[in-house]
């Protein structure tokens, strides 16, 4: 392990904070996990999807970019979508100008059922998150968020996300 003394590591505060950093998120994620469940019986992964597709033009988007958006590998998202398809939240779509590319497509009954999990699970972000949050920690954390995604590369996101069959990426940990 690096000598943080030597300045080849972090030191002790900033090691508790990334090991804080790490269990809140963990505790959050289940704790919203569980909520959705119970209320509609999503995942947050299904829910991302749903969230990502709602948001997107015509309700659709090509795999690969919606791969990228939920960080998930490329065959993660397809199991993903094919539970997701046979309970008839989302369909497949072959492009008619390339028959390689799909895409995936929000249904009517994906679309309610991210309604009625919106409020679940807003609810739950605010009192475990946002509400925790005070009006002078706000623009500190927005920079520091956004610091940190923007130095995250893309291109090695997929590689820490779920995997064959797991849609949390972490089976240890029960959130997604």
């Amino acid at each position: 392990m690096p000598d943080a003394a030597e300045g080849t590591g972090p030191d002790a505060r900033r090691l508790r904070v990334w090991r804080d950093l790490l269990t809140a998120q963990r505790r959050i994620t289940a704790e919203l996990e569980r909520e959705l469940n119970d209320a509609a019986g999503l995942t947050l992964a299904q829910y991302d999807v749903l969230l990502h597709l709602n948001e997107a033009p015509q309700r659709r988007l090509r795999m690969s970019d919606l791969s990228g958006a939920v960080l998930f590998t490329t065959s993660g998202l397809t199991r993903l979508i094919d539970r997701m398809e046979a309970a008839g939240l989302v369909r497949r779509k072959r492009s008619s100008q390339d028959r390689r590319v799909v895409s995936a497509e929000l249904t009517d009954k994906g679309a309610r059922a991210l309604r009625s999990a919106a409020g679940v699970h807003l609810a739950g972000v605010h009192r475990l998150f946002t509400g925790q949050v005070s009006d002078a920690e706000l623009p500190v954390l927005e920079r520091l968020f956004s610091r940190l995604a923007a130095g995250a590369s893309a291109a090695t996101a997929p590689t820490c996300a779920p995997q064959a069959g797991d849609e949390t990426g972490d089976e240890e940990h029960e959130h997604a």
